[in-house]
């Protein structure tokens, strides 16, 4: 008698095991994906390629440096709204395939208001903004004329899916013992795959700052963390050249045949969390700021409910279908500190600035907190000092107050690089940012900015490059925002 797994989650953890992109269930890309930077929510800001430690002087500052926030004079509302498209161009066995994923979100609703003082200033805010998109797609269709295949590395997991599908076969020793699952279905299949990611984190802000000696400020912000992520994959086996028209399964007529085999898991996350940042910020002569900021670790909490289904053909309209898998899991990971530093000066009507940020990767984390075993936690966290590393991200970015208008013109670049100790530099993302502003009669303030990214990524649908498609990402954002100081 066949071997009975019987546990459904173990075998949901299995499956995604084969996928590179995700690699399993909780692991350390649930852990960077929640790391990662976001690109924020402000377009003067993202105009200047978000080198905005050094100047922080509107909301804005909650994300960046809260103590710029002490610079704001005037009380001041602001909103905006964000359209960003992830646009990925796959290569998978010679063949290309373009795919994207696009949406519109509003961005922003905040409130900035000075405390009047003696001397100096005190200022306090409070508001939502997102702070990140999970919006991801990546597509993929191609020949692999090699001998490996999704179903053999399921049969030989000695997992039941594979054998619930008709698409593997148990062998017994010579008294009839269970030993493994076995197949004969090899490779040479037409393999093709959609992967759709959406989703988006924000945030509530409190925060305050104070001018504690004369143009020092100090600042801080409570955020508290919302939001969803929710990733969708089908994946196909195909055999278009008519390689197995014999029986699969010895003992199964109905395994005579095999045409097509279909695999289906969702991922569904609902997020929350907190943290809380620190800043400080010097304006000197006038003409230029120094600001630094510090991050803590967010601690997100996640319940997580993941989807598995499938299906096989055989000639004759024959097939099975998988029957629903459904788990429900929830857990704690911890991103780690991160440091930051930026100056800016303005030459009027010119305005420079830049920025740096460190950030460790070995320092994210799974916590004890929920239902994941000692075991997963103690793997996921040794990947996680195995496989990252420490990264400086750097940022530059220039206004120019156009002479007798009220338009400023901004540009900036961002370089992020690849949190994956030892990857290519093509991996890193890079950006280019654009923006324009108008000043109306100094009250409303209308800004708009664009972005441009690029840069390369790989995926594995199983094992270890024998099903790789090389991805060429390229990103557009647009964010429009506009405030009122009264």
């Amino acid at each position: 008698m066949k071997k009975n797994v019987g546990n459904i989650t173990l075998i949901i953890i299995i499956i995604a095991a084969f996928f590179y992109t995700e690699t399993k269930a909780q692991n350390f890309n649930d852990a960077l994906r929640l790391s990662e930077p976001g690109l924020g929510f402000n377009a003067r800001a993202l105009g200047m390629g978000n080198a905005y430690v050094g100047i922080s002087d509107d909301y804005s500052a909650t994300f960046f440096n809260p103590a710029g926030l002490g610079l704001v004079k005037k009380m001041e509302i602001a909103g905006g709204l964000n359209y960003n498209k992830y646009n990925n161009d796959a290569l998978f066995f010679g063949s290309s395939t373009d795919y994207s994923n696009s949406s519109t979100k509003l961005d922003q609703l905040s409130f900035t208001f000075p405390f009047p003082t003696i001397r100096g200033s005190m200022v306090f805010s409070i508001g939502y903004s997102k702070i990140k998109d999970f919006n991801q797609a990546v597509s993929f269709d191609g020949f692999n004329s090699t001998n490996t295949s999704m179903i053999r590395d399921l049969a030989l997991s000695n997992d039941d899916v594979a054998y619930d599908l008709g698409l593997s076969y148990p062998v017994y020793d010579d008294q009839g013992n269970y030993l493994y699952d076995d197949t004969n279905i090899m490779g040479n299949l037409q393999q093709s795959g959609t992967i759709l990611s959406k989703g988006r984190l924000g945030k509530w802000s409190f925060a305050g700052a104070v001018e504690i000696s004369k143009d020092v400020f100090i600042g801080g912000s409570f955020n508290i963390l919302s939001g969803g992520f929710n990733r969708s994959r089908e994946y196909y086996e195909e055999d278009v050249n008519n390689v197995y028209q014999g029986l699969v399964d010895p003992d199964d007529n109905r395994t005579s045949n095999f045409q097509r085999f279909y695999f289906n898991d969702v991922i569904d996350w609902d997020i929350s969390g907190w943290d809380f940042n620190v800043g400080l910020l010097y304006q000197f002569a006038g003409m230029g700021r120094w600001g630094v900021s510090m991050k803590f670790p967010t601690s997100y909490n996640i319940r997580e409910i993941y989807l598995v289904n499938g299906s096989s053909d055989f000639a004759n309209g024959q097939g099975f279908d998988l029957d629903t898998y459904e788990s429900e899991i929830e857990y704690s990971i911890s991103s780690p500190f991160e440091f930051s530093s930026g100056i800016s000066y303005n030459f009027r009507p010119l305005i420079i600035s830049g920025s740096v940020t460190f950030i460790d990767y070995t320092q994210m984390e799974f916590d004890n907190d929920g239902d994941l075993d000692f075991q997963s936690i103690y793997q996921n966290n040794r990947d996680i000092k195995d496989l990252f590393r420490s990264v400086i991200n750097w940022k530059l970015g220039a206004e120019l107050i156009v002479p007798s208008t009220n338009l400023r013109l901004r540009g900036g670049f961002m370089m992020d690089p690849s949190a994956y100790d030892g990857d290519p530099s093509e991996r890193d993302k890079k950006y280019l940012t654009g923006g324009i502003g108008f000043l109306s009669d100094e009250a409303f303030s209308f800004d708009l900015a664009y972005v441009y990214g690029w840069w390369k990524d790989i995926g594995d649908n199983y094992g270890t490059n024998v099903s790789r498609f090389n991805q060429d990402i390229k990103f557009h954002n647009l964010i429009f925002t506009v405030s009122h100081r009264f």
